[in-house]
């Protein structure tokens, strides 16, 4: 029931921890009571198992058992007080956390995981959106984005723009290492989620030069400034197209006589409507690029026989869209939704309390604290598709809340030498009856 060897917890942490072992220490020497390696898997300890709360737990088994979880599942020697853990964590570089992403989708790949994920020739379909992970107007620092009110007060806010690999037909979605939509040292322009865009594009393509990605992306993106940045970079794009924002591109399509359609009615008698149009420009400028334009609707028949429109969009791309492909490429555009279900609102929503505040910091505590979120519920996801075990305790305990409280339960009594020995136990608590010794009061 073991996952394959290079996707398991033990190998992908050890991966991460080593990784970490490796990260220069900036500090006078002997004047340290706790490494940098065991400040930040403990800070990513609390994320996994979803519990702020964690670390004082395990302090106490320490003392009790003179053995606990963190030393045994995550390495740490020596598990470092709250503050000490944040000032360590605030110091170190929000990048040199970009290889374990670049790690975890390789070994995706090599394990032929990945290949599932592929939408249309060999392409992959990538999410970005913009999300907010921190708001307040007490706690500031110098990289917050801030807001003036009407009333002259002013809120304080960490954001992020996040990419995800997602399959329409599948749950689980694959993130790639965020770019923070942060104010820079010299500039007083504030940065905003198009220019965050643009610079995580390079970022991904010199991470992953042969991934072939499909940026699926809203209305914002839609502007020939930041589409000649995906082709530059060798992606191609599917992105909303509202008419509002395209009158001109809509004046050109409403001049055809007719354009391509198709329409197909399903087993509820809705009827979906694809209409397509290609090598238009996007813009009345002189330079404009030429995109291919798609559009489609549901129509239902209400209770007085008239037709109501249940869903509309509209999306401009650079992939053919023809009678062949024109309802997969919807199919594909329809679950940018994907971003903010399965990744944002799980990370906010289900227990991974992406909007908590762990601690501000100066430097850069806010946002490793979201990686390390985010990195949590990348192991859970490789589990969700590769861990039989993982999955039976899904099965098991129906709601993910459920089964990280067992967890959680769990070792907070006894110490486990593994992860796959934890996994089992919540799973068939009654074969450790003896070997499992519960902690005195």
């Amino acid at each position: 029931m073991k996952p394959k060897k290079h996707l398991s917890f033990g190998s992908l942490h050890n991966f991460m921890s080593n990784h970490i072992h490796q990260y220069p220490d900036w500090r006078q020497e002997n004047k340290n009571d706790y490494s940098i390696h065991d400040a930040v898997m403990s800070g990513f300890a609390c994320m996994y198992f979803q519990s702020p709360s964690l670390l004082q737990f395990q302090k106490e088994l320490e003392d009790k058992e003179k053995n606990n979880n963190m030393r045994t599942l995550f390495g740490v020697s020596d598990i470092p007080e709250n503050t000490q853990l944040r000032n360590i964590v605030d110091k170190v570089d929000s990048e040199y956390l970009r290889p374990v992403f670049k790690e975890f989708l390789a070994r995706l790949q090599r394990a032929k995981h990945l290949e599932q994920y592929q939408f249309l020739d060999g392409k992959y379909i990538c999410n970005i959106d913009g999300t907010q992970f921190f708001s307040s107007n007490k706690v500031d620092c110098p990289q917050c984005l801030t807001t003036t009110h009407k009333n002259g007060d002013i809120t304080c806010s960490h954001k992020v723009l996040q990419g995800v690999i997602i399959h329409p037909d599948i749950k689980q979605v694959l993130p790639l290492m965020p770019e923070q939509i942060v104010n820079s040292d010299g500039t007083s322009k504030q940065d905003c989620e198009i220019n965050a865009s643009k610079r995580w594009l390079l970022k991904v393509k010199k991470d992953h030069p042969r991934l072939n990605l499909i940026i699926n992306a809203d209305g914002l993106s839609s502007k020939q400034p930041f589409i000649t940045e995906v082709n530059q970079v060798g992606y191609h794009y599917i992105i909303v197209a509202k008419q509002d924002d395209h009158k001109y591109m809509m004046e050109w399509i409403d001049a055809f006589d007719s354009i391509p359609s198709k329409s197909v009615v399903d087993a509820k008698g809705k009827r979906h409507e694809y209409e397509w149009v290609e090598d238009i420009p996007l813009n009345g400028r002189k330079d404009s690029i030429r995109v291919n334009f798609f559009r489609y609707r549901i129509i239902s028949i209400d209770r007085n026989g008239k037709e109501k429109i249940n869903y509309k969009c509209s999306w401009v791309t650079d992939l053919p869209v023809n009678t062949e492909t024109i309802e997969i490429m919807v199919k594909g555009a329809r679950k940018r939704w994907k971003i903010e279900n399965e990744c944002f609102n799980t990370l906010k929503n289900q227990g991974y309390c992406i909007e908590h505040n762990y601690g501000h910091g100066k430097e850069n505590l806010c946002f490793n604290m979201y990686i390390f979120t985010l990195l949590a519920f990348y192991f859970h996801q490789i589990f969700e598709l590769t861990d039989r075990i993982y999955q039976a305790c899904r099965i098991k305990f129906g709601s993910k809340r459920h089964m990280w409280e067992k967890l959680r339960t769990a070792i907070g009594w006894f110490v486990f030498e593994s992860w796959d020995l934890l996994l089992d136990f919540v799973l068939t608590p009654t074969k450790y009856s003896k070997p499992l010794r519960k902690v005195s009061g």
